[in-house]
């Protein structure tokens, strides 16, 4: 603690007895902290400044990405929403909660998608911002909700933070669980594109010499 002079408010040390300055006495001074409070000072105000502006600035960024694409008309939006109810019914609880609660689904391209090329026609994710953009393609060339929901996954693991190879290998890994075999969608075209980019991404699944197509997951 210092002390503070009563009569010209110069701080003065504790084992002093009379002000520096005006040699007042410092009997009945006031004892103060020699550093102020942290949320006080003027590090704590700039910090909460700082903070406030990165805040604005990420949720102005947010907003322009949601609002420079068009919403799910009604009938895309049953889709969608008969699509993660499978993986409801499925058990995927945390790629379904990602989904179903924390993501805005959109039609078309925000600004951010549309600047730069993409080679999947169906899906994309703007992450951390939690934005799955779902393209025509997503509707016109999957089979049924099944194969819609196996994007889906793909795009849940994008959410998460997880990049192309841990994607396209949960989803093949998980298939069986999902109902979405070569049994009944060996034929279709999301099928095989899927089996090839997972085999890009993913080779060392595709390893096993005695196993169709050399896959290790079969």
């Amino acid at each position: 603690m210092n002390r503070k002079c009563l009569q010209c408010g110069l701080i003065n040390y504790l084992t002093a007895q009379n002000c520096s300055r005006c040699g007042s006495s410092l009997g009945e001074s006031e004892n103060i902290s020699p550093n102020p409070g942290f949320l006080k000072s003027a590090l704590a105000k700039r910090t909460a400044i700082c903070l406030a502006v990165l805040f604005t600035a990420l949720l102005g960024f947010y907003v322009s990405l949601v609002l420079s694409a068009d919403s799910l008309d009604r009938e895309q939006h049953k889709r969608v929403q008969a699509a993660i109810r499978i993986l409801e019914q499925r058990g995927f609880s945390n790629e379904v909660l990602l989904l179903k609660y924390l993501t805005v689904f959109r039609s078309n391209d925000n600004w951010l998608n549309a600047s730069v090329e993409k080679e999947n026609a169906y899906a994309a994710t703007n992450f951390p911002f939690e934005i799955v953009t779902v393209y025509p393609d997503f509707f016109t060339y999957t089979v049924d909700d099944t194969e819609r929901a196996a994007i889906l996954l793909h795009e849940a693991k994008h959410l998460e933070g997880k990049d192309e190879k841990d994607a396209y290998e949960f989803v093949w890994r998980n298939r069986k669980r999902l109902g979405w075999t070569s049994t009944d969608y060996n034929r279709s075209m999301i099928w095989r594109e899927t089996r090839k980019l997972t085999k890009e991404y993913a080779p060392a699944i595709f390893v096993c010499d005695l196993a169709e197509y050399g896959d290790c997951t079969e």
